[in-house]
């Protein structure tokens, strides 16, 4: 590992690598700057959407009320990142030579620049993020003085949140950087964290489950497939596949989920990006988020044991319905947005039927999927009760030997900081203002949707009052 000396050297040499990024999003800014004038001039007032009691209690789900250039969930298509759905990106994003699934570089670059890469593109890329790549010294010190039992999750955060004072974005702006300039400094913040994101997952993988090993890159190797060899599984090519293919999958999801609206909330208040991407992975690391592919892979391991093996149709209905009885969700199932099956979940689908369609465990998947939805949608509860990308990542992962569920998270945030970084970047650099939305006690809800509840209410509290004296 590098020393503290020779990383801060490091950065300031990389200062000077990624004049391609920053001048083909300059060269966008004036046209963006006038249309979002034009925009706001003419319609500044126009209503996008209506706002119900339902929505503000149920967590704003559904509101229409963030902006972002870089992805967008379509009901019926799942994730468009800059317009591309998933199968395209698999299809289309430039690939190396004799390998299955695209570069990652390719993808930051379209994140990045709005523009489909070549390979030369996607190539630069990588190459950039191998010259940037190398952690402090005190950040292996940090994680290896947390104890031991500490979830991945926070030693992630940790870690990126310890880097902060590397931050390109803060020094800039302690100086006095205009607020319009911002975004460059906020450019090669993103750079650097996603440089070594990889390498941040591995140390922290080998930290708790092999005995400290070091991680150190391959220079032949590209950034997903690096994790692979990393952690020891760089003669398992079928392994490298599924890193490359993970890393695209799960690397956006537009702004208004858990994460991304926490890292953008933080973000639009100028803060740097390490505050803000450590802030993301804090509530990527919710039950309900980004947790769910670790809760999915230990509901699918105690369902085979309890059946010792795969369990009949009927068995399955039958744990189902007990599960929901007791207030537990399927984890794995269902989407915020989305109302067919997650194409994330085909895709990797797709991958076990071609890497491992003897899997147990995979094969429980297979029979959840024939199942559940049945189950779920004659509930009559649920919107949308087909399988997300959580509901087999974890199974794939643990083909292969990541046996630690709670890893599952930290190589969903690795992959997720890339849409993270580029959602910061154009946020910074289109000048988006600091969230601020208005709140409403529950009294004021009343009266505003019918006073006389408010009266009622006002009738109960002060009877209960007169009971208590």
């Amino acid at each position: 590992m590098e020393n503290n000396h020779h990383h801060q050297c490091k950065i300031q040499q990389n200062n000077k690598n990624n004049i391609s990024f920053e001048s083909r999003i300059a060269a966008q800014l004036p046209a963006w700057q006038k249309r979002l004038q034009r925009l706001l001039r003419q319609h500044s007032s126009t209503p996008i959407d209506q706002v119900t009691v339902g929505q503000m209690y149920g967590g704003m789900r559904g509101v229409f009320s963030l902006i972002t250039e870089i992805s967008h969930v379509d009901p019926a298509m799942g994730i468009l990142m800059r317009g591309y759905s998933i199968d395209d990106l698999l299809d289309k994003l430039p690939r190396a030579k004799d390998n299955s699934f695209p570069l990652a570089g390719g993808l930051y670059h379209l994140l990045l620049v709005d523009q489909f890469p070549t390979l030369e593109d996607a190539q630069a890329v990588e190459s950039m993020w191998r010259e940037r790549q190398g952690l402090p010294g005190y950040v292996i010190d940090l994680l290896r003085a947390m104890p031991p039992d500490t979830h991945p999750m926070t030693l992630f955060s940790q870690a990126i949140l310890a880097m902060q004072p590397y931050s390109a974005a803060a020094g800039a702006y302690h100086q006095g950087i205009s607020r319009q300039e911002y975004w460059r400094p906020m450019l090669e913040d993103a750079l650097n964290i996603t440089a070594n994101l990889p390498l941040l997952a591995a140390t922290i993988y080998n930290l708790k489950y092999r005995d400290g090993a070091e991680a150190q890159p391959d220079p032949d190797l590209d950034w997903s497939a690096n994790f692979a060899h990393m952690i020891g599984k760089g003669a398992n090519n079928h392994y490298k596949e599924l890193c490359r293919l993970f890393m695209i999958l799960h690397a956006d999801q537009e702004n208004g989920n858990a994460s991304a609206h926490t890292s953008h909330l933080v973000s639009s208040t100028l803060s740097d990006l390490y505050l803000s991407c450590s802030a993301g992975l804090n509530a990527l690391a919710g039950p309900l988020h980004g947790l769910a592919s670790q809760e999915t892979l230990r509901w699918l391991l105690a369902l085979q044991s309890r059946y010792n093996g795969l369990p009949s149709q009927s068995e399955l209905e039958a744990f189902a319905l007990e599960t929901l009885n007791t207030g537990k969700v399927i984890p794995g199932y269902g989407h915020g947005v989305l109302r067919s099956t997650d194409p994330r979940f085909t895709a990797q689908f797709r991958f076990a039927e071609r890497y491992l369609p003897d899997d147990p465990i995979f094969n429980l998947v297979k029979r959840v999927y024939e199942v559940m939805p049945g189950v779920l949608q004659a509930t009559g509860k649920i919107k949308n009760p087909y399988p997300n990308v959580d509901a087999i990542s974890g199974t794939l992962q643990h083909h292969y030997g990541i046996t630690q569920s709670e890893f599952c998270t930290v190589l969903f945030g690795t992959s997720r900081l890339l849409g993270l970084s580029a959602h910061a970047v154009w946020a910074r650099a289109l000048g988006l203002s600091i969230e601020r939305p208005r709140a409403l006690t529950t009294s004021l809800v009343e009266d505003m949707v019918s006073p006389s509840l408010g009266v009622d209410q006002q009738t109960v509290s002060i009877s209960s009052n007169n009971k208590q004296n």
